[in-house]
């Protein structure tokens, strides 16, 4: 009831926001006029057989801890559709959802994948697309612990949300145990019951967060099957529910890899961090990469340590992942630029790193884009060589639309760094964070609808305008 009740709640008090963003960003995704209506047969077939082999497993194993928070997080999305439908009437056993209704919402990132696994003829995603920067950054002498991510996405994504979440969930239906991260802050979207940037504070002490590294190796979607997996953003609402470590949440998000949304995952142990304190020796941080058929995850705290940062920014770290997903042969074709170490973001977070001291250096690198003066944002075969891409916030529609770019990544499009979240030892006991919505204005122009190519799209509820600044945001009680 309270998971029902969470969801018919937030659709009451967001129906104005869901329409919009609706309209903005799904509107016409598999709608009655979509021309890739066979790709839309197929996808509605997919999450048909894989909603009904959850079921399955949902009844099967009642009281199995896992299986009982998906159900739950199911409940919420129900309680979420049926509200906004008002059409509200609590579920006594299984249910059913509407394959392009709000799932939708939850499925962004999924989406991305299955586009590519159900051979839909026009992808949504341009080769090289970045999708968020990351990074965990240890003050001298271990004074503080920071952590901050940019989303990248689409300007029509820019509704937002600040959410927090606070569930009384015990872990099973006969575990009287409440979850470790019951209690949860995090940047959202309307009609969205997680994050999808993503960007977590819980009450376990964990602080979650991820960038997206993806697949380019077409042999790999035969491990995407409807059956035996679960989507990404229920593994990601299980693990950030169910874990108290590092590790375990590594080790509960591996379960039923969907190889969908693949990502960096970053997960951060504030429980595990003093100020000042420097003999850590593991635990701090764990990273985890997804793809098609493999998981891999280590702790990399004594890395963390010595180098006095983590940075993240689509390219696999661990070699395996990397070269199994195809980014190898695509150093090979395009260069360095889709290599870890010589990657634009790569050099731009190895240089601009050592001079982040508080939290105001931390927001100006996270916000950075200076790709007109900066050498390390040229990009080779480009003209003009200089691309708001290649930057640690981009502004890719500051590229010319009469470029040269050798590859989808690096042309004009309306995309980019869409805000920037930033929390440390200090503020994340309180859930509290600094955040700033809208591409970054800086080094560069900032966005307004009316002047951009940009003006004919949908933005339904966006100011022209993005001129914002960062703000604290702080919960009553």
């Amino acid at each position: 009831m309270q998971a029902y009740a969470a969801g018919a709640v937030e659709a009451a008090v967001t129906s104005q926001l869901i329409y919009k963003h609706w309209m903005n960003t799904l509107m016409s995704y598999c709608g009655p006029y979509t021309f890739e209506s066979d790709y839309c047969q197929r996808l509605k077939a997919y999450i048909t057989t894989n909603l009904q082999w959850m079921w399955e497993q949902i009844e099967s194993q009642p009281n199995f801890p896992y299986w009982h928070q998906v159900h739950l997080a199911l409940l919420q999305l129900k309680g979420l559709e049926d509200s906004y439908n008002d059409q509200l009437s609590f579920p006594k056993g299984p249910f059913s959802i509407n394959p392009f209704g709000f799932l939708l919402f939850q499925m962004g990132g999924d989406l991305e994948d299955l586009e590519s696994a159900l051979n839909k003829s026009s992808q949504t995603r341009p080769l090289g697309s970045g999708s968020c920067s990351a990074l965990i950054k240890l003050l001298p002498n271990n004074k503080e612990l920071l952590v901050s991510h940019d989303t990248w996405n689409t300007y029509q994504s820019m509704l937002r949300i600040m959410k927090k979440y606070n569930f009384d969930f015990s872990m099973s239906s006969t575990d009287n145990d409440l979850l470790p991260g019951g209690t949860q802050a995090f940047s959202s979207y309307p009609g969205s019951i997680f994050s999808g940037d993503d960007f977590y504070i819980l009450s376990s002490g964990l602080v979650t967060l991820e960038t997206t590294i993806g697949n380019s190796n077409p042999a790999l979607w035969k491990f995407v099957q409807p059956t035996g997996q679960v989507m990404e953003w229920l593994r990601n609402i299980a693990a950030n529910r169910m874990a108290a470590t590092g590790k375990q949440w590594a080790e509960i998000f591996s379960m039923y890899n969907s190889g969908t949304y693949n990502n960096q995952w970053m997960i951060v142990d504030y429980n595990l961090f003093t100020p000042g304190k420097t003999d850590i020796d593991e635990g701090l941080l764990t990273v985890l990469e997804q793809i098609p058929g493999l998981v891999i995850y280590t702790d990399k705290t004594r890395e963390l340590l010595e180098k006095g940062y983590w940075a993240s920014y689509n390219i696999p770290y661990y070699v395996e992942i990397f070269n199994a997903s195809g980014c190898n042969e695509l150093v090979k074709k395009f260069g360095p630029w889709f290599s870890l170490d010589q990657n634009p973001r790569a050099q731009i977070f190895r240089r601009n790193q050592t001079a982040v001291t508080d939290l105001d250096s931390m927001v100006r690198l996270m916000r950075y884009n200076n790709f007109k003066e900066d050498p390390l944002s040229r990009c080779d075969g480009c003209n003009p060589p200089g691309n708001g891409e290649n930057a640690i916030s981009a502004r890719s529609d500051l590229n010319p639309a009469n470029g040269t770019y050798p590859f989808g990544a690096l042309r004009q499009r309306p995309h980019g760094g869409t805000d920037m979240k930033l929390t440390s030892y200090g503020m994340f006991s309180e859930f509290g964070m600094l955040a700033v919505n809208g591409p970054t204005w800086d080094q560069v122009p900032p966005f307004q609808w009316s002047t951009s190519p940009y003006k004919d799209l949908l933005h339904m509820g966006h100011p022209d305008t993005w001129t914002f600044k960062p703000i604290k945001v702080a919960w009553s009680p």
